[in-house]
This record gives structure tokens, sequence and C-alpha cells, in this order.
């Protein structure tokens, strides 16, 4: 299980842009993203396997593409029970919510119908602050 990439928007409703790294602050999310804040929604992965689905209906996609923060293999993120945790490097993120609702106008669901980060993919909120690298490991605490 690791991060395949991390991508950050400085303004909500840009596409979001990959990074090598980010630092995750407690009660913020990532630093220099625009979803951050003190809410339970601060940082949003999506699993490469879900891309995957949306690859197999004719769209080639980029990481980031959902607007997910962390894009992630080896996981399949939305079966992970609230209040999971999982650190990733020094970072431990708790799961706060699973899929939500797609916004008006989605580009995605417009191309073919449906969209995937509203059933699979997940938030989380910050437990312990630091630095996440692309490929860094992820594992689940009990």
């Amino acid at each position: 299980m690791k991060v395949l990439a991390i991508n950050i928007s400085e303004k909500k409703g840009t596409i979001k842009k990959p990074v090598d790294q980010a630092l995750f602050k407690i009660d913020h999310g990532i630093v220099g993203d625009a979803h951050a804040g003190n809410w339970h929604r601060q940082v949003s992965l999506l699993g490469i396997e879900s891309f995957k689905k949306m690859e197999d209906k004719g769209l080639k996609l980029k990481k980031g593409a959902f607007a997910e923060n962390l894009t992630t293999e080896g996981v399949e993120l939305y079966s992970l029970p609230i209040g999971t945790r999982m650190q990733i490097g020094k970072v431990i993120l708790e799961v706060t919510q699973i899929g939500k609702e797609c916004h008006h106008g989605c580009a995605i669901k417009t191309a073919v119908g449906e969209c995937v980060m509203p059933a699979e993919g997940i938030f989380c909120k910050v437990i312990q602050e630091g630095t996440i690298k692309t490929n860094d490991s992820i594992t689940l605490k009990k």
C-alpha cells in the first residue's frame, strides 16, 4: 500500500496539480490546498483501482482528476470503516467520511454518466502532522 500521487490546488474549482511532497497539519489538512480547514474533510483520497474502473469506460485520466489529494494503490479505501487510522510517513490520518455528493456539472459524470469519487473516494482529518512524499508506504492502524 502506497501513495502514488499528492495533488493540491490553491483555489477551489481548479484542477489539482501534482507535488512531490506536502505538509499535513493538525486541524487544517494540507498546507497550500484550498480545501484545507478545520473540518472533517481535510484530506481526500482515491485509489488507482477506482481510476481503472473509469478507464475501462474509455477515459484516460491523470492522477488528481477526481480532485483527490492523495492517489493511493493497494488498499480498497471505500471499504475502510469510519474511524480507521492510517499512517503515511509520520502523518496519521483518520477516516471521517466515505464518498460524497457529486457536485453539479461534474465533467467526468457528464462524459461517462457516472463518477467514482462519490462512492469510492474517502475523506480524512489529520491526527498527527508531518510531511508525506510520493511513494510513501501506507500502514493501517488498529
